[in-house]
């Protein structure tokens, strides 16, 4: 896991010294045991820097890597794991490697595949490679977007980065907002597509290979991550079956590491199943982290993961997430998140990932993915069923409808949405499926994967995603509905698969979501927060006139929901669009003039 960045100048001009060490910089807590940097020696005015988070190989797998029987080798920066390397290298079997790191596979699929080497990587990566005979600079992504890249298009070349931030501290873009992106995070909490909310900088989407010429953009592919067809037709004792197989095989491989490695536990179905899955196939107890909310109103699950963890002989840790933790954690939590999402989950994933690297964890297995494949949440059962029996299509009501909070009532929040429920259309795919490709499209990459990413590798911590796996995949989305939900519960197979694999996580039993009591903590604060959050820039500019101040008088229910998503938008806003660090707990760094 690492971070990389790099440029590719209309003129062959060489990138400056001081333009690489900004971009290297700004990405180092992404990449805490070393940096590398590659400068083009073609005329092509590429260079390409990046900073290592050493996982796998960690004697000769620094980087760039080379390759290629050139007069100038081929060089690849890369952030991610290959988690199939060892079945590629045993593929190319008259190739000769310089390293043993996951991340060399790829070069050479390159050197024999050109531009469809990413169609034989198994892993979650973000890619760039610098080609001096074809001259030319290629990105990839992969399909899930479980990685981050963004690039941006300027006169003087195309830049990239892991990280918009690192692309704005070295003056490769400005920080201006997008009105459009902004809109989408204050009704939806997440932004869509390829556009950022900082004009000029744009996402390199899940499963895309970008090509690079003389500085510019000259064509783009794209990988899927899911199957385009319909639902097999397997009974349930066969599903089960695949199934087995197919977490078994994704476990085992995103276990590969040199370093050691954990799970976050939250308690519920899809954290069971992985750790159900890693005590099955590790001889010592598996590390487990719970994040917990004492003395308020939202459920604590640290009870029955303190159940789980203990039926697979886990070593369990517990970490508790309280007010004090949100008032002061919040204001770098929002600066961390530079392509912002207002998941109120960021919050104990930033101290999770905290609790992790301090206790010497450099990774982490994670359960997202598991509601998007299984067809987990209740708004895919809600949009299925008639209007007259309670059915309403999924996101269409924006978090402010109805409030009259902000100025002007957003009129193109749900383009993004739309766009993506268009495109999931295929034939064959049932409604449901329709539902589960529009979350997979935007929601999992730009809301769960981005707040994954952000919160781990502020702690230089990578964190994996074995349900986001293409062999899982293939078995998951494929299945017939009647597997998938029903009886108002989701994820059917999984919880059948998982009372046979570790009873004691109940998984028939009813279970309230995960929920943050961000309201309940915005609502005992917010005649004093109000004043100081509607005085905030970015939010004057959003919102009405006293409008603001009155929904934090009275943050319940949505209005609690916006409070938070505003408060969230007003430090986000003071740090990537203002610039202004944060400077102490969130009403230290709102009180300081803008």
């Amino acid at each position: 896991m690492c971070g990389i960045a790099g440029v590719m100048t209309v003129d062959g001009s060489a990138p400056s010294a001081a333009t690489l060490d900004a971009l290297q910089s700004a990405l180092a807590h992404r990449g805490p045991d070393g940096c590398g940097r590659h400068l083009g020696s073609d005329g092509s005015g590429v260079a390409m820097v990046q900073t290592r988070l050493a996982i796998i190989d960690l004697v000769t797998g620094d980087q760039p890597l080379y390759a290629g029987t050139g007069d100038v080798p081929v060089a690849l920066v890369a952030n991610g794991e290959i988690y199939n390397y060892v079945e590629l290298r045993a593929a190319m079997g008259e190739t000769r490697f310089a390293t043993q790191s996951d991340c060399e596979p790829p070069l050479h699929l390159y050197l024999t595949h050109g531009l469809d080497f990413a169609s034989h990587l198994r892993g979650m990566y973000a890619i760039a490679i610098h080609d001096p005979e074809g001259k030319r600079l290629v990105l990839a992504r992969d399909p899930f977007g479980i990685k981050p890249l963004y690039y941006a298009e300027t006169e003087a070349g195309t830049a990239f980065a892991s990280e918009p931030q690192a692309l704005l501290a070295a003056g490769l873009a400005t920080p201006d907002l997008s009105e459009t992106a902004r809109d989408q995070l204050l009704q939806l909490q997440f932004t869509t597509g390829r556009e950022t909310p900082f004009a000029g900088i744009h996402r390199v989407l899940p499963g895309e290979t970008v090509v690079v010429e003389g500085g510019r953009i000259t064509e783009r592919r794209r990988l899927a991550a899911l199957p385009d067809e319909g639902p097999r037709s397997d009974d349930r004792d066969r599903a089960l079956q695949v199934l087995d197989e197919a977490l078994t095989d994704s476990v085992a491989v995103h276990q590969r590491s040199d370093v050691p490695y954990g799970m976050f536990l939250s308690g519920g179905i899809d954290s069971s199943v992985v750790l159900a899955m890693m005590a099955r196939l590790n001889e010592r107890p598996v590390r487990a982290f719970t994040a917990g909310f004492s003395g308020t109103g939202v459920p604590d699950e640290r009870d029955h993961a303190r159940t789980v963890a203990h039926a697979t002989g886990a070593d369990h840790e517990e970490v508790e997430f309280g007010e004090d933790d949100f008032w002061h954690l919040l204001p770098d939590i929002a600066a961390a998140m530079d392509d912002p999402s207002a998941d109120y989950a960021v919050l104990p994933t930033y101290k999770l990932a905290a609790a992790a690297r301090a206790a010497g964890l450099k990774v982490v297995l994670t359960g997202e993915g598991g509601d998007e494949l299984f067809a987990g949440y209740g708004r895919y059962r809600r949009a299925t069923r008639a209007r007259l029996l309670g059915g309403r299509p999924m996101r269409g009501r924006g978090i402010f409808d109805g409030l009259d909070v902000l100025r002007r009532q957003p009129a193109a929040w749900r383009a993004g949405i739309a766009a993506a429920e268009t495109a999931a259309v295929r034939p064959g795919r049932t409604a449901l499926q329709v539902l589960q490709a529009v979350d997979c499209a935007d929601w999992l990459p730009n809301d769960l994967l981005t707040k994954l990413d952000r919160c781990l590798m502020a702690h230089g911590v990578e964190g994996r995603v074995p349900f986001l796996d293409p062999r899982v995949a293939e078995v998951a989305f494929r299945l017939p509905d009647r597997l998938k939900a029903g009886r108002g519960a989701g994820k059917l197979l999984l919880r059948h698969w998982l009372a046979t694999a570790l009873p004691a996580a109940r998984p028939f039993d009813r279970k309230r979501g995960f929920t943050v009591p961000v309201a309940e903590w915005v609502g005992r604060r917010g005649r004093t927060l109000g004043p100081l959050v509607a005085a905030q820039p970015g939010v004057a500019e959003a919102c009405r006139p006293g409008a603001v101040e009155a929904l934090f008088a009275d943050a319940r229910d949505r209005a609690g929901k916006a409070a938070w998503t505003l408060l969230f938008f007003a430090l986000w806003h003071r740090a990537r669009i203002l610039g202004r660090p944060p400077a102490g707990d969130v009403f230290e760094t709102l009180a300081t003039g803008p």
